[in-house]
């Protein structure tokens, strides 16, 4: 014997199965990570007690204010990311969902992801070394330097390694700081020739330089529209593109000049 359903009733066991399928894919693990601001560390400081810029074979000066090199956080390959993490991150200003493949390489593990990083951040010190030395004409046979960082990896802090040993061996050519004293931050890889490269997550590194005393922040001139995205209060950009472009913008900045901006 078959009875009417009603249509109210009906409706509610048409829409079970679309409650059910949302709720599974509220679960179900999706291919993104959520990223938020990580460490800044100031390049012409110590790290774990050690110097962050170590030089030989030409005397250094003493340098004052900061050039804070930046980084994000993000959830690991294998971390499972479900709905309810993207829905929180995208109405976030603090946290960014990007498509996993866009951040770590596909079939990767963890641990394989890591030692990638680190190579990638040593490999950036080596040609941030040999990009300021080579801005400043020194002989990298008689000049050495030995840069050291933990717990960071990847090629992002290479503009602002290239900047610190300029600060420590030139400082603004002039006989003040790079700087100015103040408290500079910034983002970018730096090839040998001193071209500076886009890195990626730039709008949540403005927050964590703000967040650790930064007025300013170096960007790739390419991610200016990224960086002004979720702009803290109070931060002012200074587009680069060349390592010396970054050079004579701060000295332009420490001297009251014009001074290019996004």
């Amino acid at each position: 014997m078959l009875s009417s359903l009603t249509r109210p009733r009906a409706l509610a066991l048409c829409a079970l199965p679309v409650v059910a399928l949302f709720a599974v894919a509220g679960l179900a693990p999706l291919p993104f990570v959520v990223a938020q601001p990580g460490m800044t560390a100031d390049v012409l400081g110590e790290d774990q007690g050690t110097p962050v810029i170590t030089i030989s074979g030409a005397p250094t000066r003493r340098t004052e204010g900061s050039l804070r090199m930046t980084t994000i956080v993000a959830t690991g390959p294998a971390t499972d990311v479900d709905l309810g993490d993207v829905a929180d991150g995208w109405f976030r200003a603090d946290r960014a969902v990007l498509p996993r493949d866009a951040v770590y390489p596909a079939g990767k593990s963890d641990k394989e992801i890591e030692q990638r990083n680190v190579a990638d951040m040593e490999r950036s010190q080596d040609v941030a070394a040999r990009a300021a030395l080579s801005y400043l004409g020194e002989d990298p046979a008689k000049v050495k330097v030995s840069l050291h960082l933990a717990d960071v990896g990847g090629p992002s802090a290479g503009l602002l390694f290239s900047l610190g040993v300029i600060d420590k061996l030139a400082g603004d050519g002039a006989g003040g700081d790079l700087t100015g004293g103040r408290s500079i931050a910034g983002t970018g890889t730096i090839s040998a020739d001193g071209a500076v490269g886009a890195v990626g997550g730039v709008s949540l590194k403005t927050q964590a330089a703000r967040r650790d005393g930064a007025t300013v922040f170096l960007v790739p001139k390419d991610e200016c529209s990224d960086a002004q995205a979720e702009l803290p209060e109070g931060m002012r950009l200074i587009p680069v593109t060349t390592l010396k472009g970054a050079v004579e913008s701060l000295r332009s900045l420490e001297k009251g000049g014009k001074v290019p901006s996004c």
